[in-house]
């Protein structure tokens, strides 16, 4: 039996797997992803999110796959690993990945491939009055060369609207490389920074996934000060809060207790600290306002 079904959980409550279900929706997780899905259906182009590793970028990407799950009109595809080593690459994936079809590929030239995708968007934009979306995970790795690219598909446009709708997702530096090419920073319509939960947050995180997972008692599983210590152990990280609550209900079942308490924390982070594997280092992010 596994071990939080000894619990009275019906699933795994602390996966860290990127369940949209699993999701908690934060203020600021809130506030990026419905700012996103009106760029998305004004078709205003370009959308993008910056945060430290571990904010919770993934899920949200997923979270926002969900929604547009939900909608005919729209025609999506993530890019999880954008790294590309030249142009024909890039735009060959993006040609296969949304089956668009394209006679002797292998031999098609870059102005080939590019002329394919400008006649898809068209013809799915204008013609079929879809909205086609492209999400870019990890969008950090993206060359200036990979940029550009993407750069020159938001110029496909109607007197009215933008034929793709681009979503980058990426870590802080992903700043710096996007400050460097203003033709491409001028085109952003909405942006955003995530930063890490409030003590809060981390409780209502911790109280959102027990539920989510069946949890039915109406005991807190995690007491007051428990939470205070992941809080700061976590720094407010979601993926470490996710981690450092699935470690300590393995060891709750160890320990034959029914809580997770301060001490019980306590005691894991500092086995962490001594083996060497606790990260508490405070990693400055951007402000908004000076994104």
């Amino acid at each position: 039996m596994s071990y939080y079904k000894v619990l009275g959980f019906e699933k795994e409550p602390f996966s860290t797997s990127p369940d949209p279900d699993f999701f908690y929706l934060s203020r600021e997780h809130e506030i990026a992803l419905t700012n996103i899905l009106i760029e998305v259906r004004l078709k205003r182009g370009l959308s993008v999110i910056l945060g430290d590793v571990g904010t919770g970028k993934t899920t949200l990407s997923r979270k926002l796959i969900q929604e547009l799950k939900g909608r005919n009109d729209f025609i999506f595809h993530m890019v999880l690993d954008p790294s590309f080593d030249d142009e024909r690459l890039f735009l060959s994936s993006l040609i296969r990945n949304f089956g668009i079809p394209v006679e002797n590929i292998r031999e098609a030239t870059t102005l080939d491939l590019r002329d394919a995708l400008e006649r898809y968007l068209f013809q799915k934009g204008v013609s079929e009055l879809k909205t086609v979306v492209l999400i870019v995970d990890e969008a950090q790795k993206l060359t200036g060369m990979s940029l550009e690219i993407l750069r020159v598909l938001l110029n496909y446009e109607t007197n009215e609207y933008k034929l793709l709708q681009l979503v980058l997702l990426g870590q802080i530096e992903l700043h710096e490389k996007i400050l460097s090419i203003p033709n491409f920073f001028d085109r952003i319509s909405f942006k955003y920074t995530l930063n890490p939960f409030t003590l809060e947050e981390t409780k209502e995180m911790i109280e959102f996934r027990i539920r989510q997972a069946g949890y039915q008692s109406r005991m807190h599983l995690f007491l007051k000060e428990a939470v205070k210590e992941i809080h700061e152990a976590t720094q407010g990280y979601p993926r470490r809060i996710t981690m450092l609550c699935h470690k300590a209900l393995k060891e709750l079942i160890l320990r034959n207790q029914s809580v997770v308490d301060e001490t019980l924390i306590t005691d894991i982070v500092k086995a962490e600290i001594q083996s060497g594997w606790h990260t508490n280092t405070k990693n400055p992010l951007l402000l908004k306002n000076s994104f």
